[in-house]
């Protein structure tokens, strides 16, 4: 079954400390076979971006079938996020990146791979500059179970 409707996927995006599951629900374009294309970066599920062909399981875990080449990065503050949007904003298109979602404490950005991480990290840490109750991280770049070992899958992607 093969869809170019999009629907809302259940992941599971962690575990409260009474064990009770937290689930999060990202927009996806239905591929067959319990695969499905992520039409956004997810806000909290770690591991996944916007383009990536996922396997959902059981119980809302989902396996990486193919990434798509982007990277999602999560900016989170405190009290000063209105004046990060608007430095991000003026320079995250010269790296085709665009914000997919924002909240009242986070922004989720999906930014292609290929842009380079050195011109994908200058612009966040400058956006960031003096915002002491701020922090931005990768989401799909590490391990989401050690949050350390990086998981390479963007070798291919910049070897292109």
């Amino acid at each position: 079954m093969t869809s170019t409707e999009s629907t809302l996927v259940h992941l599971l995006a962690g575990q409260r400390p009474d064990g009770q599951l937290i689930f999060e629900d990202v927009s996806a374009k239905a591929i067959g076979d319990g695969c499905y294309e992520l039409l956004a970066s997810p806000l909290f599920c770690r591991g996944a971006a916007k383009g990536d062909l996922i396997r959902v399981q059981a119980a809302g875990k989902f396996d990486i079938e193919k990434h798509g080449g982007n990277l999602c990065i999560r900016v989170i503050s405190r009290s000063q996020l209105d004046i990060i949007e608007t430095r991000l904003n003026a320079s995250i298109k010269t790296v085709e990146g665009e914000c997919e979602t924002r909240t009242d404490r986070m922004l989720v950005y999906s930014v292609p791979v290929k842009s380079g991480f050195d011109a994908i990290e200058k612009i966040f840490d400058a956006a960031l500059n003096q915002q002491d109750d701020s922090a931005w991280l990768y989401a799909n770049v590490y391990d989401p179970m050690d949050g350390e070992t990086p998981l390479n899958w963007w070798h291919d992607f910049l070897a292109k």
